[in-house]
């Protein structure tokens, strides 16, 4: 069977979408490779470029930022120890993968993130992979690896610096599509495109935090509490300890959301509560009332929270009471 591939988004697969295996990978025509990191297709002119990347703890001189990712090109098995996958010779751009990575830089194509459970652990899946939305290569240049090659000589690579594209230009599939269409046609309001955006990042938000909510089946992580509607289904929300919007510029990965009723929801966002180094719930300020907090944050091992995150908005709010404080 003939897998249809293309650069950019790719209709029916959403933001933030889980798959299990690299074979599904595969099979959802989101990389044409199932070991490689660097994915390549025919332009219309008959010429390789690359469409996809897959990050999976690659190589030392890899950097992921989430917003902003450096990343090595490919080399020959034969050109890298097969222990330690250490590169023993200078990366070529003449190596297929490489080549194919600076055409897409020259066409100025978007290239599809995945990553893997092997990569950076305040982004990467705790098992499996996760599409991670389209970006784009800023630069392409040659760098000098950290580790020298074995006789002491400097390793050339072959180094990409690609950075995240604007939420207006991560493609919807048919069904956020026909929901954004619904929202805006089914008001007599004219909503500013901004509004439309907004609404897609609330469609897409659903795919990490679904996840992490139903890890908890809806309790909150925070109080403890599970809220249950008229159709005894369970509420919750996903909650981002580092923020997606300006200045915080968070991921919407799994590691940085909590999975919280509305109440414990807004006492995060307005600093009320922060999570401690030890996983202990902070209240900054006492709730009102009989409700109370648990002493410490509800966790489960496959939830992969960082510390990174709590560590962020604990002392976003630390700043803000010592700046509130002098004044």
């Amino acid at each position: 069977m003939t897998v249809e591939r293309a650069i950019g988004h790719i209709d029916g697969i959403a933001l933030g979408a889980f798959l299990p295996r690299r074979r599904d990978v595969f099979d959802r025509s989101l990389h044409s490779d199932l070991q490689r990191g660097i994915s390549k297709l025919k332009d219309t002119d008959g010429a390789l470029v690359s469409d996809a990347i897959v990050l999976n703890g690659g190589y030392e001189d890899d950097d992921d930022d989430w917003h902003e990712i450096r990343y090595t090109g490919a080399s020959a098995d034969v050109e890298k120890d097969p222990e330690t996958k250490q590169l023993l010779v200078s990366q070529s751009w003449d190596y297929p993968d490489n080549a194919a990575l600076k055409l897409s830089y020259d066409r100025k194509y978007p290239i599809r993130i995945l990553r893997g459970y092997k990569g950076d652990k305040r982004y990467s899946p705790k098992d499996g992979y996760r599409y991670d939305g389209l970006y784009r290569i800023r630069a392409a240049a040659t760098a000098i690896s950290r580790t020298p090659g074995p006789d002491g000589e400097p390793i050339e690579i072959c180094q990409f610096t690609l950075e995240r594209c604007q939420e207006s230009e991560q493609g919807l599939t048919v069904a956020e599509k026909a929901i954004v269409e619904l929202v805006e046609f089914g008001d007599e309001e004219k909503f500013p495109q901004s509004r439309a955006v907004q609404v897609q990042r609330l469609i897409r938000d659903t795919a990490a935090a679904r996840r992490v909510r139903d890890l908890y089946d809806g309790q909150c992580q925070t109080c403890g509490t599970r809220i249950l509607g008229a159709n005894s289904k369970p509420h919750s929300q996903g909650a981002h300890l580092k923020p997606l919007a300006e200045p915080h510029k968070g991921p919407d990965v799994e590691r940085n959301i909590l999975c919280l009723c509305p109440n414990c929801h807004l006492r995060l966002d307005i600093g009320a509560i922060s999570i401690g180094e030890d996983w202990s719930v902070i209240e900054r300020v006492p709730q009102a009332g009989d409700r109370t907090t648990l002493p410490r944050l509800l966790l489960k091992k496959r939830h992969g929270l960082h510390q990174a995150y709590a560590q962020y908005q604990r002392e976003w709010w630390d700043r803000f009471e010592r700046d509130w404080a002098v004044d």
